[in-house]
């Protein structure tokens, strides 16, 4: 009898197991996704990409630069595009002085901004001797036309929002707005919504203090109740006002953002299971010049004028880009990609040596041998001198959607390695010039969306993410919203205080 039973279980389990095979083998076969791909109507064989500072500041606010020092130093590195994005400043010009008067004093006042206010005027002469015209053109932009060829597009009404507020930072374009009182997140956006703008949040790490996190394990951790909460908000900003496009998830030299890759990757888990895309930008949020150049984004568009650049912000066609990075566990798995697929050469022994000595660092904090409050600021850099200063940056010429055979494929130039993420989670790396994911191929590790990060000598570049089977999402869960009780400025003292509850926690365990 016990043998009969056993001869039945091992039946049984065979034919749960052919069937369960035979479930996993119909659920990937080719045709099996259908992929929303943000850079579906791009004609790559005309389109331009256009280098775009989205965040800069001078010192109408609390910037070092003036204004002509600061757009001469996007001219000398580059830039196609320039918003000039002061606190609670709105950019009405570069021709003549152009400050909130209310703000500048404000900042004057506790030393955060020093100097006179020097602007374009219609014509003048950079200190590296090219000379400039500034003036509107027929079709209402302004342009800054220069003695060697080069033309910059100044971007509309750029401003940082909530000047006064804690961290709680939003940028916009495309609107005449701002305030100059105490305002929360949801005040300056559906103000920018209800008033036609476009805006993205800024920097969130700092808001929601992420950036003090020593491990990427702990960063926006849901069985945090603060994280948890943080999430919630800004997937309800997001959810609610179409105009908040996403974040801002790499600036400056990385170091207050290098865990919002993180909270990037929760958002869309959360939107694409309803068949929404979640945006993400880089900046240099520009304070000084040598910052100029860290973080930019690259936006695809058809001709120079702010009309391309508000769709392609809209569309999600662009590229977000950065000298820097300061995710230690995504630097760990970059050095293993080099090595594996290139041996150890100078970029990987570059790359590690960050690595080295950020494990070094950490393990100082943890032990402590450095003060957790005063080390944690310290910027990790993926090359030396603040940021890669290497002659080339990666690109992707463009990209290929094949649903017959579920395959997504970028074409690179200069990069080394693309990882491909889903849910948060690194599935696969591939080499840059062999840049093609097979969808079947990683079908039990991917949720309903992927992106791609391109990493190259020069830096990073991130695509927008690819939604899977977008439709069917949006049909079975594109109507349920989250309900959310939004605390306001009460959540940005909650997590100061916790943040300073959690490095004395930290000091405490360390003398017990």
């Amino acid at each position: 009898m016990k043998k009969a039973k056993k001869l039945l279980a091992v039946f049984l389990a065979a034919i749960m197991c052919f069937t369960m095979a035979a479930v996993a083998l119909a659920g990937t076969e080719n045709g099996s996704y259908t992929v929303s791909n943000p850079y579906a109507d791009i004609d790559w064989s005309t389109v331009k990409q256009y280098k775009t500072a989205l965040h800069s500041h001078t010192n109408a606010s609390d910037g070092d630069p003036t204004l002509k020092e600061s757009v001469q130093r996007h001219a000398d590195t580059g830039f196609d595009i320039v918003a000039t994005t002061d606190h609670g400043t709105v950019n009405y010009t570069w021709e003549t002085v152009n400050e909130n008067k209310f703000i500048h004093e404000m900042l004057s006042l506790i030393g955060r901004t020093e100097g006179e206010l020097e602007y374009l005027g219609a014509n003048g002469t950079f200190s590296n001797g090219i000379s400039y015209s500034y003036a509107k053109a027929e079709n209402g932009d302004d342009y800054l036309s220069l003695s060697n060829g080069k033309q910059i597009l100044r971007l509309p009404y750029g401003i940082e929002q909530n000047a006064l507020s804690a961290n709680a930072h939003v940028n916009s374009w495309f609107t005449d707005y701002h305030d100059n009182s105490l305002t929360t997140y949801e005040d300056a956006i559906s103000s920018i919504d209800r008033l036609g703008g476009i805006c993205v949040i800024n920097h969130p790490g700092e808001y929601t203090k992420a950036r003090y996190e020593l491990r990427a394990a702990d960063a926006y951790n849901e069985k945090n109740a603060a994280y948890r909460y943080y999430i919630n908000k800004y997937a309800y900003l997001l959810d609610k006002y179409d105009g908040c496009l996403g974040i801002d998830m790499n600036s400056k030299g990385d170091n207050r953002t290098r865990f919002d890759r993180i909270l990037w990757d929760k958002l869309l888990t959360r939107f694409s299971a309803k068949g929404k895309n979640v945006y993400a930008i880089a900046s240099s949020d520009a304070h000084q010049l040598n910052v100029i150049d860290t973080g930019f984004t690259m936006l695809l568009m058809n001709g120079l004028t702010s009309s391309e650049a508000r769709k392609a912000l809209e569309n999600g066609t662009f590229f977000a880009a950065s000298h820097c990075i300061g995710n230690p566990e995504e630097l760990r798995e970059i050095a293993a990609a080099l090595k594996e697929f290139y041996g150890e050469t100078a970029t990987y022994e570059k790359v590690k040596a960050t690595v080295d000595e950020l494990d070094t660092r950490l393990a100082d904090i943890e032990s402590g041998k450095l003060a957790a409050d005063s080390s944690l600021s310290v910027t990790y850099l993926v090359l030396e001198d603040g940021f890669s200063t290497a002659d080339t940056f990666p690109a992707v010429g463009s990209v290929e959607i094949d649903e017959t055979n579920d395959t997504i494929t970028l074409n690179t130039s200069d990069a080394l390695i693309v990882r491909w993420i889903s849910d948060g989670k690194l599935i696969a790396t591939t080499k840059a010039d062999d840049a093609v994911l097979d969808l079947n191929e990683y079908a039990d590790r991917l949720g309903n969306y992927v992106r791609a990060e391109v990493f190259g000598e020069g830096g990073i570049l991130y695509t927008q993410a690819f939604l899977l089977n977008a439709e069917d999402n949006a049909a079975a869960n594109g109507g349920k919203s989250e309900k959310f009780f939004d605390f306001g400025f009460i959540d940005c003292l909650f997590a100061i205080f916790k943040n300073w509850i959690d490095i004395l926690g930290r000091k405490l365990a360390r003398v017990c």
